[in-house]
């Protein structure tokens, strides 16, 4: 295990533990050395991490240390913005601005000097990104799949027919050019696929299908068994 990776995960089981820790207990734990534990609590004593204690008595943070509520490893925490890289490639607006900010945030709970990997931009995600869809807000799409509410789309299909739909949408796929808007079509009484960028206007109206849009995921996932 990399001292990085090690570091955060002393810092897990100190928070997690009901009592003093040893040094010993942990290195059990990270299969390591005990003689690597004790420099590790000293790296992180060194940047102002509150652990109290010492050799034969065990380690504690001080009561009070505030820690985000969720600790992640090094590789997991670099899975995560690696991911939110990917989606700035996707041509959701909204999403790309909470995918800043999550990173924004981890940046700036990750203990320095841990941090420098995430705020170097040492991590990209590379590729031609889909372009904004023009008749359709996907954070508008994601919001009725939420509350389960449904859409009244304008369409235009490949051969450039144009048709009015009320849809029930149920999830929503992102590709590397398109986004597909999957739903429960009124009109043909079936699940269908909606290229955002095929969609001219849409707008929410004031029905629902409150309950109904685990059965239509069901039905949509069971399609994929039998095909």
């Amino acid at each position: 295990m990399r001292k990085a990776s090690r570091l955060f995960e002393i810092i897990q089981i100190l928070r997690l533990a009901k009592g003093p820790a040893t040094a010993a207990s942990i290195a059990e734990q990270l299969e390591v050395t005990v003689r690597s534990i004790y420099r590790d609590i000293s790296a992180l004593q060194g940047m102002r991490v509150p652990i109290e204690g010492g050799r034969g008595i065990g380690y504690i943070l001080r009561p009070g240390f505030t820690l985000p509520p969720l600790m992640l490893s090094i590789e997991e925490t670099e899975a995560i913005v690696v991911a939110l890289a990917l989606l700035e490639r996707t041509g959701d607006k909204g999403l790309k601005q909470a995918a800043r900010q999550v990173n924004r945030k981890i940046s700036a709970v990750v203990p320095q000097p841990l941090a420098g990997t995430f705020t170097a931009n040492a991590l990209h995600a590379w590729g031609s990104a889909a372009p904004v869809p023009e008749g359709v807000d996907l954070a508008m799409i994601r919001q009725a799949i939420r509350d389960e509410q449904k859409i009244r789309l304008g369409y235009r299909d490949e051969q450039g027919r144009d048709s009015e739909r009320t849809i029930q949408p149920i999830a929503l796929i992102y590709y590397s050019q398109t986004a597909n808007i999957v739903a429960w079509c009124e009109l043909r009484a079936a699940i269908r696929n909606f290229r955002t960028d095929r969609v001219t206007q849409c707008r929410p109206v004031g029905d629902f299908f409150i309950g109904d849009g685990e059965r239509l995921r069901k039905l949509w996932v069971d399609g994929w068994q039998s095909q």
